[in-house]
């Protein structure tokens, strides 16, 4: 059985100009070179610092962005080849749900113009569309009287839960979440985590779940592509990922979850220096600049994603310089994982 999603290769690079119709000067290296699959019901997490590209991955999927090169290819189809007409009713089957919930929603518009409008947009549900509207309210946990309101008058996880009906109004198979939590403190996070597992249960989705808190990409996640600088540096399942990190750059991730305990205790894993600049990227390893154990050969050879015991790593010297988790690190991931955890289970009261 084929992978519900398949990327192959996929690169992004925005060209830079002085002005809007002069002649490109610079680019952005925003994606390079990222591959990964997903079948249906899993949920593959993208997580890294800000401006590795993971956002712009979630982009290319629904081809709100053109790539520069490479395939995606979707329940079998080649999305970087449809025409604009077959385009139009794949998207049906790939929806996105947004950063912030209030942005992503028109403040003009009433809840229930906002879940209708997908569904006449794709000629769904005939004459019952505003049964469908009460339906999706529902299922996403609001009171379907609320359908008369506008999106001032809901709470951040009201209307987050606002952005996932209308993501859901037109049945798809694949959700991109782009950190959809990350604007909402934890107890709320917790309980739109719960409904996005709940959902992804009972109507057997797939999610590429953007973020960067690893707290709640170890709760919801079944693998785990950790992003630097445009491409990806290990891949695995979360519990792999989360036991033994294979690279230096997801070790130091894992070492800066915050201790909820003052009087616990752990070694960080600091890096040096500041992520270099997308528009000139390092020679051979990106990571390199400020990887402590960089040696001459990375910078003159780029590392291959290669697959080593459930982990695919690129990272020339993995076997030598990643050993097992202390202890101590070990603690401040399941210290931070119970904090969400009971968060989680108070949310499902």
């Amino acid at each position: 059985m084929s992978a519900l999603l398949r990327v192959e290769s996929l690169v992004k690079h925005f060209p830079m100009r002085r002005h809007l119709f002069g002649r490109q000067t610079a680019v952005v290296h925003a994606v390079d070179g990222v591959s990964f699959e997903l079948d249906s019901g899993q949920t593959m997490a993208l997580v890294g610092e800000s401006g590795c590209g993971k956002s712009t991955v979630g982009r290319l999927l629904l081809r709100l962005l053109d790539a520069t090169s490479g395939k995606v290819w979707f329940d079998g189809d080649d999305l970087m080849r449809l025409s604009p007409q077959r385009l139009r009713s794949t998207r049906r089957q790939l929806q996105m749900i947004f950063q912030d919930p209030y942005s992503s929603l028109n403040p003009r518009m009433t809840v229930e113009q906002t879940l209708v409008e997908p569904l006449a947009l794709h000629g769904l549900a005939g004459g019952r569309r505003r049964e469908r509207a009460a339906e999706l309210m529902d299922l996403v946990g609001l009171a379907p009287q609320y359908l008369q309101r506008y999106p001032h008058e809901f709470s951040g996880g009201q209307r987050q839960r606002i952005g996932i009906a209308r993501a859901l109004a037109v049945e798809p198979k694949l959700i991109v979440c782009d950190e959809p939590v990350s604007a909402l403190d934890v107890s709320i996070q917790a309980q739109v985590v719960n409904l996005l597992q709940d959902l992804q249960r009972q109507l057997g989705l797939a999610y590429v779940f953007i973020a960067h808190d690893l707290a709640v990409v170890k709760h919801i996640a079944s693998h785990v592509a950790v992003m630097y600088l445009g491409q990806i540096v290990e891949y695995a399942d979360k519990r792999g990922l989360f036991a033994e990190p294979r690279h230096p750059y997801t070790q130091a991730l894992l070492s800066a979850i915050p201790i909820p305990e003052p009087g616990l205790k752990r070694e960080r894993v600091l890096l040096q220096g500041d992520v270099p600049n997308p528009i000139d990227p390092p020679s051979g390893c990106r990571f390199r600049t400020r990887c402590p154990h960089a040696r001459e050969i990375c910078a003159l050879q780029v590392p291959e994603l290669k697959s080593v015991t459930g982990h695919s790593v690129a990272c020339h010297f993995w076997q030598d310089i990643v050993p097992p988790l202390p202890l101590s690190q070990g603690l401040v991931v399941n210290q931070r994982l119970a904090q969400l955890q009971s968060a989680f289970r108070v949310a499902r009261v």
